[in-house]
């Protein structure tokens, strides 16, 4: 038997068969995304939901040839965004995602919509969260005259692929869409009405893992938001376990039954009444990228092409001597945090006997990992709770072992690789088969108290 996972992501869109006898990835196909859309507005971040889904079919068709009667089919993606949908549940925008920096320009009265739900409402309010760019569109025209729904991209693919004409979102990305009480398990929609939207323009939720319909006679599940699906994807002792994920930005994550949230700590539901508390930095693995930038320019500029600078970086990593030589002090806050956005990076501790590019890079390595850790302290210190095993995804740590190895001096933890590199579309196709009823959540990540 076979469980077909499908993943949306900014950049890429990625789909794995998945044996479930044995739990192997049968077969993976990554494809570019390669949808973005320019219409001449610098904090705009859209692309284009027929090509991402032309593309999605594609990739499903192809898959079918072979693995033609699959147990289930489930789906993830990008979280945050959304697009607008008629009353025929067609689409009617394009996809407004997590990257749109509409909620933090400060055009009404010197104030952003971020700022206005945050000071007038307390309300925790990030731009890029699909809701607040909603209130933006509201206060400057945006929004599309027949919209009557929205949802993100993942719950837009499962209607297509099932003829539904009104979104059921799964309130892992009910909550991301912001502006959610995850307690109560509903939208704010006072909030909304008092700052000009609808209170119908918001989706249906629900907390348990669904069947939507049926594709050529296979069954379609709700989709999780990434987050979600990867730490399921990774995951199987939750109860002993953080998920670290390093990529563009980075992220922690950590199974709870409670509810918490501090500073850059979010409650992200998980379904069933369960919690992933969740921490993430901006920047990530762009800090490294933006150091190697910084090194391949220099070397241009003196004439010298074609160098790897990141293998050249690794030397450095290799042979520098941390006992004998601090590094510098880097804070790797380079794009903001979600809840200052206007924060910058900064490195201190520089003397003649660090200013080297390898105390440089190994410092950069340092903060990464450093603002993750912060994060897990909140947690830990929050709920007094303790883990001792690091499951770590993305490309930003797997290709990068002297990042593994701060991370697990940091932490005090033992590392583990997540088993597929395509975690998110396996945790799609985990939750399909939670859906379907052939395994439980608990079961799943390996809590039997869930």
């Amino acid at each position: 038997m076979y469980a077909l996972g499908i993943d949306i992501g900014t950049t890429t869109i990625s789909a794995v068969v998945v044996n479930t006898e044995n739990g192997n990835v049968e077969t993976a196909r990554t494809v570019e995304n390669g949808s973005f859309l320019d219409r001449g507005r610098e904090w705009e971040r859209i692309q284009d939901p027929d090509q991402i889904l032309s593309k999605v079919k594609a990739l499903l068709d192809e898959l079918f040839e072979t693995y033609q009667n699959p147990a289930v089919i489930g789906l993830t993606g990008q979280m945050h965004g959304i697009v607008y949908l008629d009353n025929e549940g067609k689409h009617v925008s394009p996809l407004y995602t997590w990257q749109d920096g509409s909620g933090d320009l400060e055009c009404f009265d010197g104030r952003s919509m971020c700022r206005i739900l945050k000071e007038d409402y307390g309300a925790a309010a990030n731009t890029g969260y699909g809701l607040i760019t909603y209130l933006y569109h509201c206060r400057t025209g945006g929004v599309p005259e027949t919209a009557a729904k929205v949802c993100t991209i993942m719950d837009y693919l499962g209607m297509v692929l099932t003829g539904r004409r009104t979104p059921l979102t799964h309130s892992s990305n009910a909550a991301s869409l912001g502006l959610y009480d995850s307690g109560k398990k509903c939208f704010c929609t006072d909030i909304l009405e008092k700052e000009g939207g609808k209170a119908s323009i918001v989706p249906e939720v629900t907390d348990t893992f669904e069947l939507l319909g049926t594709w050529r006679g296979v069954p379609v599940s709700t989709a999780l938001g990434d987050n979600q699906a990867s730490f399921l994807g990774s995951v199987t002792d939750a109860a002993d376990s953080v998920l670290v994920n390093m990529g563009t930005g980075g992220q922690i994550s950590v199974l709870s039954d409670r509810s918490f949230t501090a500073e850059g700590i979010e409650a992200r539901p998980f379904g069933d009444g369960n919690y992933l508390l969740a921490g993430s930095s901006l920047c990530g693995g762009q800090a490294y990228a933006a150091l190697k930038n910084f090194f391949e320019a220099y070397a241009e500029a003196a004439g010298v092409n074609g160098v790897d600078h990141y293998e050249i970086m690794d030397r450095f990593l290799t042979a520098f001597d941390r006992a004998n030589c601090a590094p510098m002090k880097v804070t790797t806050t380079f794009l903001g945090t979600r809840g200052d956005p206007k924060k910058r990076g900064s490195i201190e501790g520089i003397s003649l006997n660090n200013f080297s590019p390898a105390a440089l890079t190994y410092g950069v390595l340092e903060g990464m990992a450093e603002e993750l850790y912060q994060m897990y302290k909140q947690i830990v210190d929050g709920l007094h709770i303790s883990r001792s095993r690091m499951i770590a995804s993305g490309n930003g740590i797997r290709m990068n072992r002297h990042l593994q190895k701060i991370m697990c001096e940091k932490f005090s933890m033992t590392l583990q690789m997540a088993p597929h590199e395509e975690e998110a579309a396996y945790g799609a196709a985990r939750s399909g088969l939670i859906a379907a009823g052939y395994m439980t959540l608990a079961e799943a990540v390996g809590v039997t108290d869930l």
